[in-house]
């Protein structure tokens, strides 16, 4: 557990720096799912790795080591974890834990408000607002709705508002709430993977715009339509919903100008070896922490007195017995 414990830290670090830079020179939509993997995957690692780092230290607590009937001399000889990173560790885990639970609590609040918006709305999936003002989003729910208003249509030619409304089902279809959602609650947990999470941000727009400009069949038409919306929709409040004004307008503008994104199998591959050693590198270090746990507790065992009562061999733990 000395190094393996520390490796999913490192692996999330290097995502971190990694993942932004990459993500937007892959298909927007690969790179969506790769995001989404790196966010479980090194959330989960994070945690784990804290959890067993703070563990060695409440382990050593004696009344925690009463009921979990191990030595803590034995314990403390063999933990090669020093006590001020287990108290840090545990601190960090506890404030992840409750950004966490703030974050989903949030979530929670927005799938309710989405949901009451759905049923005050008319039951089509185009809605088209009598308002001036130029809005258009994405509003999931079951069913999804795509939201428009007449101030945005006016903005906009007839191959323009196909992009526009191509560019919000494409949202719906690909369910990017879920996506989103996922980012946000990880970069509660883990404040190291907020650059990965803005980087999803902006992928889920370039997957939008791609699936738009596939149906629309001109790449043009579709960035002059994000453009437009953009600059019609400056300055207006920007929904919480998935939106075609979303993201860093003039990059989406830029790539849609040019040819589509190649296929790049290089950063996936690497990206899921680097997934694939947080996993076994957590795997090993909980193995290694049980198996000091199991350590001391035959520590217990052995220097319990010399006639051992019949309670006492049935918590004898097995690998004392071999």
């Amino acid at each position: 557990m000395l190094f393996s414990v520390y490796i999913p830290f490192a692996v999330t670090a290097v995502l971190a720096v990694l993942a932004p830079r990459l993500a937007p020179l892959l298909p927007p939509r690969p790179a969506a799912w790769a995001l989404a993997c790196a966010a479980l995957v090194t959330s989960v690692g994070w945690a784990g790795a804290l959890a067993l780092l703070a563990f060695t230290g409440v382990a050593q607590i004696p009344e925690v080591a009463e009921q979990g009937r191990w030595s803590v001399a034995a314990l403390r000889a063999e933990d090669p974890v020093y006590l001020v990173v287990a108290v840090a560790s545990a601190l960090l885990l506890t404030a992840g834990t409750v950004s966490l639970g703030i974050a989903a609590v949030r979530q929670t609040r927005h799938v309710v408000r989405t949901r009451r918006e759905c049923a005050r709305l008319p039951q089509t999936e185009l809605v088209v607002l009598d308002d001036d003002a130029p809005i258009a989003f994405a509003l999931p729910g079951k069913p999804g709705r795509v939201v428009v208003s007449r101030g945005m249509l006016r903005c906009l030619g007839d191959r323009e508002r196909a992009a526009l409304l191509a560019h919000e089902r494409a949202h719906l279809r690909g369910r990017h709430h879920l996506f989103q959602g996922l980012w946000r609650l990880a970069a509660a947990l883990n404040p190291l993977l907020r650059p990965l999470a803005v980087a999803g941000e902006f992928v889920l727009e370039r997957w939008a715009d791609e699936e738009a400009a596939a149906r629309v069949g001109d790449r043009t038409v579709v960035a002059h339509a994000v453009g437009r919306a953009a600059l019609a929709s400056a300055g207006a409040p920007h929904p919480a919903a998935l939106a075609a004004t979303g993201g860093v307008v003039p990059q989406r503008v830029r790539a849609l100008l040019a040819p589509p994104p190649a296929r790049r199998r290089l950063p996936l591959v690497v990206g899921g070896l680097l997934l694939a050693v947080c996993c076994v590198s957590l795997a090993n270090a909980a193995s290694d922490s049980d198996r000091m746990v199991d350590s001391a507790q035959c520590a217990a065992y052995a220097a319990a007195p010399s006639a051992p009562s019949a309670e006492d061999h049935r918590h004898e733990p097995d690998i004392c017995r071999r």
